[in-house]
């Protein structure tokens, strides 16, 4: 990467990249400084771990980004509030979020500069293209189409360029969002509702898929919770306004509706409505199951995996949606929840 100096026209810019320790991070910090153009003013690392995790942050920081990078601690918090220390942290007028498994491109900061010049004024964000590679010789599996999906979804901050006054604006991430999911559409929802343009870029990113095991699909049900809050900030029909994807919650909904039916008349002894109950969950998650399997691989270990998770599915989502319901009854927009002001930075 080239020194910021060497253009007149660099953009003053940071980047921020919550963390739990991966060793993907050492590929993002080694694609940032292989990429040709104008390096950022600064690096924050933003270590989310434990407290009570004291070991040093587990990455190869290339030596030509030693001197830019500082580490705060998350305390665990989660994305949304370790993005939102690692921007109050980087004066510069512009912030570049990244995930900690992403692989920016070669041409990276070039692009990068041009996307931000090109913008105008009122301009706050700027996307990425992210592009997700899968197994040329085979169908993808199930957790590789969902990790797919991130190619097309907007605003997401794998790769997001922000502009500090626009974060102020409207306060930075809405923390009550724990995990990385929804809270980046939220944010992108309130900047242009408060009058802002969001564009997506040139730059590419590569965004690998990850090792995951059988269960991921179960685990990331817990988003379910964060719809809820969503509906609650921004209205029922937030689902347009993020372009997001609507989700099988009512099918979810419905499946565990019939095997909760089916339960319940065995244990009332009501045979029909048990046998009614069960032959709809039994339908329910076939369907489900089906839907998964067909553009898969269709390996035993695949086609056991949709099976079994089929099955579960549905009432954990249910259960994520209705403690979603209990959680946030009374939130509000006004009721978002930021950190203090950053400290504790030290550099590498």
């Amino acid at each position: 990467m080239t020194e910021a100096g060497e253009r007149t026209d660099a953009p003053e810019y940071a980047v921020v990249i919550p963390t739990l320790g991966r060793p993907s991070l050492s590929v993002t910090l080694k694609a940032l400084a292989d990429a040709k153009g104008p390096a950022p003013r600064r690096i924050v690392l933003v270590d989310d771990r434990p407290l009570d995790d004291c070991t040093a942050l587990p990455a190869d920081i290339p030596s030509e980004l030693a001197p830019l990078v500082e580490i705060a601690p998350g305390c665990s918090a989660g994305p949304a509030a370790a993005r939102n220390i690692g921007w109050r942290a980087a004066p510069e007028p512009w912030t570049v979020f990244l995930d900690d498994d992403v692989v920016p491109g070669p041409t990276w900061a070039d692009d990068l500069a041009a996307d931000l010049a090109a913008v105008g004024p009122d301009t706050a964000g700027v996307q990425a293209r992210i592009t997700v590679p899968l197994p040329p010789d085979r169908r993808p599996t199930d957790w590789e189409r969902t990790t797919a999906g991130l190619a097309a979804a907007r605003w997401i901050t794998a790769d997001m360029a922000y502009r500090r006054a626009a974060l102020e604006a409207v306060g930075g991430f809405d923390e009550r969002f724990p995990r990385a999911f929804r809270e980046d559409a939220d944010l992108a929802l309130r900047i242009m509702a408060a009058g802002w343009r969001l564009e997506a870029g040139s730059r590419r990113t590569v965004h690998p898929v990850r090792p995951a095991d059988r269960w991921v699909s179960v685990r990331t049900q817990a988003g379910n919770a964060d719809d809820v809050l969503m509906a609650k900030v921004h209205g029922r029909g937030w689902w347009a306004r993020a372009d997001a994807p609507r989700g099988r919650l009512p099918l979810h909904l419905a499946v565990t509706a019939a095997g909760a039916a089916a339960l319940l008349g065995a244990v009332a002894g009501r045979r029909r409505t048990a046998a009614a109950g069960a032959l709809l969950w039994l339908a329910g998650t076939a369907e489900f199951a089906l839907a998964r399997i067909r553009p898969g691989p269709r390996t035993p270990d695949e086609i056991a995996t949709m099976a079994v998770t089929s099955a579960v599915i549905p009432a954990v989502a249910t259960g994520h949606w209705l403690a979603g319901l209990v959680r946030h009854r009374s939130a509000a927009a006004s009721g978002r929840a930021t950190t203090a002001p950053a400290g504790n930075l030290w550099h590498v």
